[in-house]
């Protein structure tokens, strides 16, 4: 990261805030030292969950490189993706953009008023693609917390889009206990890469309450990809429809399982906070 002042955007979608840096002409690469020092609530930026860098593509609109706060380069990020997704549309003036990632490309659309609708792919449900240290279900993964005779909490479904998500069915969501547990099932060692935690009560078929531990970025007001797993391991479940509305703390996400596609589509709000320079 140069010295330079260098412009950026606060953002938040459905309460997930993000710093975007445009890093068309000049490359975006700070150390996780530098991420770290950024998302520190006194540096001025007011925190972030994450960094988001928007740069040139060979095959699509742009790419999108994604820092967690705590400096971790990850693979995507969904409410990044709808946020970014909507600065291009909004740029270029089409209907639909191609954004690039390290988790894959995704199209996003106009949906709305300040709405982004993204195509998030297929998830990807065989345990080695997680990824999970040994073989299972990734219907309902060998993994609980608290005594082996009454766990607390067992047998999340486990889900990547993009990204790696465990997914556990709970009414306990209060901030103490996902803190707790998020922490400890972040770093267990069946996730090589680590994973997402999510904490699902299931209110009736067409709707999710989540709260979500995020790898390397703690608890945050809302997760895209987290409520897209949540809503893929709910209805392996049979739980809820193929079709449901994800209410987060920061808001609310439509998630849709297409059946014909398999792909799962992520719709929600955009909204822009403010402006700035990073020095």
């Amino acid at each position: 990261m140069t010295q330079a002042a260098r412009p950026y955007i606060r953002m938040n979608g459905a309460g997930n805030a993000f710093i975007v840096v445009q890093a068309f002409e000049e490359g975006f690469h700070p150390t996780e030292e530098q991420v770290r020092a950024l998302a520190d609530p006194a540096a001025g930026l007011g925190g972030f969950d994450q960094l988001i860098g928007v740069e040139p593509s060979e095959t699509a609109d742009a790419f999108m490189r994604v820092w967690n706060a705590d400096g971790s380069m990850v693979e995507t990020c969904g409410n990044a993706l709808r946020c970014v997704g909507w600065l291009l549309l909004e740029a270029t003036g089409k209907e639909e953009v191609v954004i690039d990632t390290l988790g894959g490309p995704t199209t996003a659309r106009r949906a709305g008023d300040h709405l982004v609708t993204v195509d998030m792919g297929q998830p990807r449900l065989d345990w080695s693609q997680v990824p999970i240290a040994e073989e299972m279900d990734t219907r309902g993964i060998e993994l609980q917390v608290g005594p082996i005779d009454a766990p607390v909490l067992h047998t999340p479904g486990a889900v990547s889009m993009g990204n790696p998500h465990v997914v556990f069915f709970t009414d306990q969501q209060d901030d103490a206990f996902v803190r707790g547990s998020g922490s400890l099932v972040e770093h267990h060692p069946l996730f090589p890469e680590g994973v997402n935690v999510g904490f699902a009560k299931v209110i009736d078929h067409d709707h999710i309450r989540l709260r979500v531990w995020e790898r390397g970025a703690g608890l945050t007001l809302a997760c895209g990809t987290g409520a897209c797993a949540a809503l893929v391991a709910t209805a392996r479940r049979g739980l809820t429809a193929r079709k449901a509305t994800v209410i987060v703390d920061g808001g609310e996400l439509i998630i849709d399982w297409d059946e014909a596609t398999d792909h799962v589509f992520m719709t929600g709000p955009v909204e822009i906070e403010r402006t700035g320079l990073l020095s």
